[in-house]
C-alpha cells in the first residue's frame, strides 16, 4: 500500500478499518518540541461521530498510545509513533459483499490492484477510519506551527448547496479560525449550519447521502516558504489533502474562477501598508505565487463527494464471477462525511505547511 509520505517530513500510515489497531510514524520532527497530548486529543474529537444525524454511529474513543518519539511531552527528534485501537467494527455488516463492487468504492479497484488480497471490511484500508492517524499527525504538526503564531482552520462552505459565509481571503485572523474551530457544526453563519443539518437529515431518512465544500485558510504563513514546479505549497497541500477519502477536487484562492477573469481582474495588486509589510490588495492568488507562500492569507476549497455508503438497493458486479448483481449496503454510515472532514483537511495542510517552514531560516 502506498501509504507513505517522504519529504522533509515523512508519515506513514497503517492498519485496515476493522484490524486490531491502525496508526501513523512521523519521522524528522524538529527535537525539543512540547506536545500537550490533551490538545491533540482535543483534536481527534473534532473527527469524532456527531451527536446529530450527520454522522455515523459507529463510536471510537481514538485516544492513541505513543509507543515512541516523545518523553516527558517532548519530541525526541527520532520517529514518533503512535496507534489507536478499533474496538467498534461489525465485521458481519460486510459478510454479503465480500465479492460485490460497492458503487463508489475502491472494493473493485483493490482488487485488481492487490489481486483479491485486501481487507474488504469497512472498507479495509480505503476507509476514512484511517483519517484518524492522519489527523493525529496534523495535530501535533499544529502545535509546532501554533507556537510560532501560524494557524490552520476550515469551515463546511457548502453541503448539497446550502451555503455558509466565505472567509474574508484578505483579512481572514487567528480569531476568526479559533471562533469556528470551537463549534460542534463548524460553520461561520450558525442559522446556514441548521439548514445544512437539516438537509443531511432528510437524506438520511431517504436511505441517501450528501456532498459538499469545506475552505481552509492558513495565517501568518511568512512569504518565501515553498518552491517552484514541483515542490511547491500548492502541490505538497494537494498530495497530502487528496489522502482524504471522498476528496474529488481543490481550488486555491479564485480557483476556477479566474477562468472567467481578464488579467486586469485576476492579478492581485501589490501594495506596503503602514506597518512596512507588503500586502495585496485582493487576494485572488490564495496566498501563493509560483509555489511559494506570498505572505497573504494561504486560502482554499476542497470538494468531497457524498457517502458511497447508502442503504437504497443498487446495480453492481459480483467481480469475483464476473456477473451482474444487486447491493443494499447495511452497517453505519455517515450520511454526510462533510463535517467530519473539517479537521482532516486542516491536519493535511498542517503537515505541508510545518514540511515548508523547516526550509525557513531560525525556524
Amino acid at each position: 500500500m502506498a501509504s507513505f509520505w517522504n519529504n522533509r517530513i515523512s508519515i506513514s500510515i497503517f492498519g485496515e478499518s476493522h484490524g486490531a489497531a491502525i496508526g501513523v510514524v512521523i519521522d524528522n520532527l524538529p527535537a525539543g518540541e512540547y506536545i500537550r497530548l490533551e490538545e491533540v486529543k482535543e483534536f481527534l474529537s473534532r473527527r469524532a461521530p456527531k451527536k446529530n444525524k450527520t454522522s455515523t454511529p459507529r463510536s471510537e474513543k481514538d485516544m492513541p498510545q505513543i509507543m515512541s518519539g516523545l518523553y516527558n511531552n517532548r519530541t525526541t527528534g527520532t520517529p514518533l509513533c503512535a496507534f489507536i485501537q478499533n474496538t467498534d467494527q461489525h465485521s458481519n455488516d460486510y459478510k454479503n459483499v465480500q465479492t460485490l463492487a460497492r458503487p463508489g468504492h475502491a472494493d473493485y479497484t483493490g482488487a485488481k490492484r492487490y489481486q483479491g488480497f485486501n481487507d474488504v471490511r469497512g472498507g479495509g484500508h480505503f476507509s476514512g477510519r484511517l483519517t484518524a492517524p492522519l489527523v493525529f499527525a496534523g495535530a501535533i504538526c499544529a502545535q509546532i506551527l501554533e507556537r510560532r503564531g501560524i494557524y490552520t482552520g476550515a469551515h463546511i462552505a457548502s453541503i448539497h448547496g446550502i451555503n455558509d459565509k466565505e472567509f474574508n481571503h484578505t483579512t481572514v485572523s487567528r480569531e476568526d479560525i479559533l471562533n469556528v474551530r470551537k463549534k460542534e457544526f463548524p460553520v461561520i453563519d450558525d442559522k446556514a449550519g441548521e439548514k445544512m443539518i437539516a438537509d443531511v437529515e432528510k437524506a438520511h431518512n431517504a436511505l441517501d447521502s450528501l456532498g459538499g465544500i469545506i475552505e481552509c485558510a492558513c495565517v501568518n504563513i511568512p512569504a518565501g516558504i515553498g518552491s517552484p514546479m514541483f515542490e511547491g505549497l500548492e502541490n505538497t497541500i494537494s498530495q497530502l489533502v487528496f489522502g482524504i477519502p471522498a476528496v474529488k477536487g481543490i481550488e486555491f484562492g479564485a480557483g476556477f474562477k479566474v477562468a472567467q477573469m481578464l488579467g486586469s481582474q485576476n492579478n492581485d495588486e501589490f501594495y506596503v501598508d503602514d506597518h512596512g509589510h507588503v500586502l495585496t490588495r485582493t487576494n485572488n492568488h490564495g496566498g501563493i505565487l509560483g509555489g511559494i507562500s506570498s505572505g497573504m492569507p494561504l486560502v482554499f476549497r476542497v470538494a468531497i463527494k457524498p457517502t458511497p455508503s447508502i442503504s437504497q438497493p443498487q446495480k453492481t458486479i459480483d467481480y469475483s464471477q464476473l456477473k451482474n448483481d444487486t447491493i443494499t449496503i447495511k452497517g453505519r454510515h455517515d450520511p454526510c462525511i462533510v463535517p467530519r472532514a473539517v479537521p482532516c483537511v486542516e491536519a493535511a495542510v498542517n503537515i505541508a505547511v510545518l514540511n515548508h517552514m523547516l526550509d525557513y531560516p531560525n525556524f
